[in-house]
């Protein structure tokens, strides 16, 4: 028994909005409508009623993420959080197909989400949507601008859902592209610099993380994220024994993968491609790139860096740490002094990613979840800023911070809004910011690799949060109105309500009731850091926290034994000895990658896969095909894992 009652759900997930690219882009293009700034006219009245092509592209692109975002909705709710597979943790909804083969390389469609994807797939859909609403107004080229929303979306789905690193890095290429031209063409005065900008950063980590990959595969013999993170697989005993063997180029493929991530998270001090490419693009750009892309770096280290590299990361800590620190305070005081509201809310998201950072290397279950929990905060809190100065923008034609005043009287919706958003960024408790950051910085205290000074200078910039953000608000919506252009301002149309009242009730909806949430990822986070040492209890709040831990842990359910050698042996005939790096000693049983010693009757590092209870067996047939899905995650009697699809090696 599958999942789910859509079958493929992951691929569907996936490639919807492509298909409603392909369908918009075949659409008649609707005319262009002249740009206007002026506080007399209703922004968003339609300046072209007769012509029905705007309200069909529009509407079509609206269904299409519309029915996305459903699909997300629904493999949220078939996602069984507390259902553990020894081998894969909880990975479902998996799909294996071959792809193509190069050489001795076997490429793989293979898909599966967890606890996290599927918390970065719903936020995926969910803005997507919200973008396309507010995007009813592009002037020109409104076609255009649909398709490459729609594609961006494709894109960026298939990195949160795919688990072979070729396929992982073409998505992650891929997603590139749209976002350019949306930069490049539909941006503000400077976009074709932070156009180029943006591509060049993001592209030459790219790069070095796509030899990370060669060099993975001939030291593992397999592209398979699971076999490489699983300490029971044979690709992830392989590659401990290439570390044992050469760990300068394990150390050099971790800071290669790092790097890539670093650039799109992006840590200082490879952020200056940040505020430009927010401050040239367009507001759904600006939401996306926000909400969405920068996740893909903290993810890039949730996904490989850590279970993959597991000593490396540890090595590299104090490293990360001290960047994420100065990253902390130095976005929060270069965004007190700017005078552009866009710009202002950019360097903020260098600061506030420094948490999910610093909670991601502390090591902590506690840590962990906060950067998780602030991982998604920042894609909800942020966008809605960027909205309301776009929104701001579209009435005045200006983003400067002394134009505005006084807004508070002329226009009280825009600035409720703006206060729930500011609030929440400055992470105010009953606020989703709070439940972010306050247990990244509990992990951080009770943590033995920042400890007590590290996490003394990360909560400063909480301080300084409330700051720059809170006299932001001051001089845009307080005070008497200054400029004569403000006293016609006009407040929230009905399309604007639409966007940002769900971005209000999602920050309410974290800050009073975390734990719906958290619980999705409470497994998840478990199992990525079983290796992790001990935490310090004695602070009584992380012991509440713990406790909260463990009381979801006892709804937890596991694969049965069979299952798990299914899986296993799944994961294993994959694997290519072949292409194994040689000068490895075949003697040599290291620990395997995670930190955990191999399974009793494990074969040596670097030799052949276990026996016939390892191998296919032989009623796979020539192909390799297995004759049923080998089982994921169990729920309990009557559910079956997911079901892989078509060929495997």
């Amino acid at each position: 028994m599958t999942q789910s009652a859509i079958p493929n759900l992951l691929s569907l997930l996936t490639f919807l909005p492509l298909i409603g690219a392909v369908v918009v882009m075949l659409m008649p293009r609707p005319r262009d409508l002249p740009v206007i700034h002026d506080p007399d006219a209703e922004p968003h009245a339609p300046a072209v009623p007769d012509d029905p092509n705007r309200s069909i592209v529009n509407a079509v692109a609206l269904l299409f993420s519309v029915l996305t975002l459903f699909l997300s909705i629904a493999l949220l709710a078939a996602y069984r959080s507390h259902a553990m597979n020894s081998v894969i943790g909880n990975m479902q909804f998996l799909e294996d197909v071959k792809w193509f083969h190069v050489g001795s390389i076997d490429v793989h469609y293979r898909m599966g989400v967890d606890g996290v994807s599927v918390m970065l797939i719903l936020l995926t859909t969910f803005l997507s949507t919200l973008c396309i609403i507010h995007s009813f107004t592009v002037k020109a080229r409104l076609k255009e601008f649909m398709c490459f929303l729609l594609l961006l979306e494709a894109a960026m789905l298939g990195v949160f859902c795919a688990l072979d690193l070729v396929l992982f890095y073409v998505f992650w290429e891929a997603m590139l592209v749209p976002m350019y031209f949306l930069i490049g063409i539909f941006g503000h005065e400077r976009r074709v610099y932070a156009a180029i900008k943006f591509f060049i950063f993001t592209f030459a980590g790219s790069v070095l993380m796509l030899v990370a990959i060669v060099a993975l595969y001939h030291a593992s013999g397999t592209l398979n994220v699971l076999a490489l993170t699983s300490v029971r697989a044979t690709g992830s005993h392989n590659l401990a024994a290439f570390a044992m063997a050469h760990p300068q180029g394990m150390l050099m493929m971790f800071g290669a993968f790092a790097l890539a991530f670093m650039i799109k998270v992006p840590m200082f001090p490879l952020h200056t491609w940040l505020p430009d490419a927010h401050v040239e693009a367009p507001t759904a750009g600006s939401v996306i790139l926000a909400g969405v892309m920068l996740k893909m770096g903290t993810y890039g280290f949730i996904r490989f860096c850590l279970p993959i590299f597991p000593e490396q990361a540890r090595q590299a800590a104090p490293i990360f740490i001290v960047l994420a620190i100065i990253g902390i305070i130095y976005g929060s005081l270069v965004s007190a002094v700017q005078t552009d509201a866009k710009k202002l809310v950019a360097y903020s998201s260098v600061a506030h990613l420094g948490y999910v950072m610093l909670g991601i290397f502390t090591f902590t279950r506690i840590g962990m979840m906060g950067a998780l929990v602030q991982n998604i905060n920042h894609g909800i809190s942020t966008p809605m800023l960027f909205f309301i100065v776009g929104m701001m923008y579209e009435r005045r034609g200006t983003r400067q911070i002394s134009e505005f005043g006084g807004l508070k009287m002329i226009a009280p919706g825009l600035a409720t809004m703006l206060l729930i958003a500011t609030l929440a960024s400055v992470a105010v408790p009953f606020f989703n910011g709070f439940v972010g950051e306050f247990p990244v910085l509990l992990g951080s205290w009770s943590s033995t690799t920042t400890g007590h000074w590290a996490t003394a200078l990360a909560a400063s910039g909480m301080v300084f949060s409330a700051i720059y953000m809170l006299w932001w608000f001051q001089r845009l919506m307080l005070g008497p109105v200054t400029r004569p252009l403000n006293l016609k301002f006009p407040d929230l149309t009905r399309n604007e309500w639409l966007v940002l009242t769900p971005l209000a009730v999602v920050i309410f909806w974290f800050g009073l009731g975390s734990s719906f949430w958290t619980q999705k990822m409470n497994t998840t986070v478990t199992y990525l850091l079983r290796g992790a040492g001990a935490e310090d209890t004695d602070l009584p709040a992380v012991r509440l926290y713990n406790a909260v831990f463990d009381r979801q842990s006892l709804r937890r359910t596991h694969a049965s034994p069979s299952e798990e050698r299914s899986t296993l042996a799944w994961l294993d005939s994959g694997v290519d000895q072949r292409s194994v790096l040689r000068g490895i000693n075949p003697a040599t049983r290291p620990l395997a990658a995670g930190g955990t010693s191999p399974a009793p009757g494990r074969p040596a590092a670097g030799g052949n896969a276990a026996g016939p209870a390892r191998r296919a067996s032989p009623s796979q047939g020539a192909t390799g095909a297995p004759p049923s899905a080998p089982p994921g995650p169990s729920a309990g009697p009557g559910h079956g894992g997911p079901r892989i699809t078509g060929a495997s090696r």
